[in-house]
């Protein structure tokens, strides 16, 4: 995840610098500089190696980048995502507008799921949770073009031997038709599709579903979804198997978080274990792994096969987690609770997209610079959340959107939080609402304040020339680099 200035305030200066230190370790490091005649050269060397072999001259040559893209560097050093905790991680995949989305898709490609179901034995909510948390649904499948990214990638810094095979099997998928160039584009590390295949992994397991002689995994839903049921077939699905469920551990209880060590249902009965809700553990799982995300104190789950095919996705347990918990929900056709039925072991849940996207509105409200409001919080919407605290008082000034903080920029956690459906117009904010008031402590709040009370201060006194400048007010934008500036706001122009 982008005026002049006027003034800028000591006691925000230090609050600023505290904020960017503290935020050194965690920030995105720098874009490196690529040299392109290094980059050049690794190409001509690349197009005759062994990894090249089946790739005509005509369609590396066609498709052979013009520079390198530093930004992928960027993106293979700093993966903030594997730094969050589970509760974080988890709000933001599985929240009620996902369920429903997935509740939709589910019914809106009912026939073709069905079949998807009979060919290749795998459970249709299993499949939709894998679209839903790799590409919501088809709704967010990467921008990023993959012959820059990958020829990057095999040229520079770590990984460059895998790279090169990714960078060669992305040019085969073209050369063998199956999907357009311009569809080209995914993540940084080049998976893509509406179920975001690697390239090697594409010419593996993808299918033509929909029997047009071409495996279009980018415009086709039944092929993306019929090789996803393939995929996760060749890991060792397991046909009318739970992926596992939600236990409750008995007073008392100690064990290591291991769900590779799979022991038998009635071994884990045997132990005390029961279901969540304290029923008896069902027979359905021919074993099952103990898996505790976060320690004995939050949610316990007995994890079977289907639950290591999720993992082979994509290797995070917390990332399986998220497809298994979104998949259940589907099934139960019920948005209107998405927490398990133990809380995570935090006073300071994580928040869903919405709520992240109330957040960004605020901080925009406030006068932060932040760019969009996409629910998304990125590196700007991070370093906002800091100075908001540090500015306010708030500690640990750490950059965190989480229930505290939404509370506390929002208001109290018992009132309706903004509706966050009306962006878009020009001054970035719902056009029924108002920037919120300032903290009384508050100095560049208060300055703005003083600006737009005093009449002749900034050409705010209604004129005959100026008929609408009565209504003049001034926006405090706080840019990502820490320099304050105010933003004349014309609410009668």
């Amino acid at each position: 995840m982008r005026l002049t200035p006027v003034s800028t305030l000591s006691l925000l200066s230090l609050a600023v610098g505290l904020s960017f230190a503290s935020t050194a370790q965690a920030a995105k490091p720098p874009a490196p500089d690529l040299s392109n005649a290094e980059f050049q050269q690794c190409l001509d060397g690349l197009k005759n190696s062994s990894k090249f072999r089946g790739v005509d001259s005509s369609t590396f040559n066609n498709y052979r980048p013009s520079q390198p893209d530093p930004s992928v560097i960027q993106s293979l050093n700093y993966q903030p995502e594997f730094q969050k905790d589970v509760w974080d991680y988890l709000s933001s995949l599985v929240d009620k507008e996902r369920v429903e989305d997935g509740i939709r898709a589910k019914r809106q490609w009912a026939d073709t799921l069905r079949q998807i179901e009979s060919r290749y034995g795998v459970k249709a909510e299993h499949v939709l949770g894998v679209w839903g948390v790799e590409s919501n649904f088809g709704q967010t499948l990467g921008k990023k073009p993959l012959f820059e990214s990958l020829a990057t990638l095999s040229c520079f810094d770590r990984r460059q031997s895998y790279f090169q095979g990714e960078y060669a099997n992305a040019l085969k998928i073209v050369q063998n038709g199956d999907i357009a160039p311009s569809d080209m584009t995914g993540s940084w590390a080049g998976a893509f599709g509406q179920t975001q295949f690697m390239p090697s992994t594409f010419l593996e397991l993808a299918v033509d579903f929909d029997g047009d002689g071409r495996r279009d995994l980018v415009n086709s839903v039944p092929d993306a979804l019929a090789s996803t049921a393939n995929f996760l077939d060749k890991r060792g699905y397991r046909t009318g198997e739970p992926w596992g469920y939600e236990v409750k551990l008995p007073s008392g209880f100690w064990a290591a978080s291991d769900r590779k060590n799979k022991k038998s249902i009635s071994h884990w009965r045997n132990q005390g274990i029961t279901l969540a809700n304290g029923s008896p553990l069902p027979n359905d799982l021919s074993s099952a792994g103990l898996l505790l995300p976060a320690g004995k104190d939050g949610p316990a789950f007995l994890v079977g096969k289907n639950f290591d095919t999720f993992y082979s996705y994509n290797a995070s347990e917390n990332y399986a987690l998220a497809i298994a918990h979104l998949s259940d929900l589907i099934t139960k056709e019920d948005s209107s609770k998405t927490d398990f039925v133990t809380a995570w072991p935090t006073d300071d849940p994580g928040i869903s997209r919405q709520q992240a996207k109330d957040i960004q509105q605020a901080l925009l409200n406030a006068g932060y610079d932040i760019g969009g409001v996409d629910g998304i919080i990125g590196d700007n919407t991070r370093i906002a959340i800091q100075q908001y605290q540090s500015s306010h008082g708030i500690l640990p000034a750490d950059g965190r959107a989480g229930q505290k903080f939404y509370r506390a920029i929002i208001g109290d956690a018992g009132n309706t939080a903004p509706k966050s459906t009306q962006y878009g117009n020009q001054y970035g904010q719902p056009s029924n609402s108002q920037p919120l008031n300032p903290a009384s402590a508050d100095r560049m709040g208060q300055l703005i304040q003083q600006q737009t009370s005093t009449p002749n201060t900034y050409s705010t006194q209604p004129s005959a020339q100026s008929p609408t400048s009565g209504n003049t007010r001034y926006r405090r934008v706080i840019g990502s680099d820490g320099v304050v500036k105010l933003v004349r706001v014309d609410e009668g122009s």
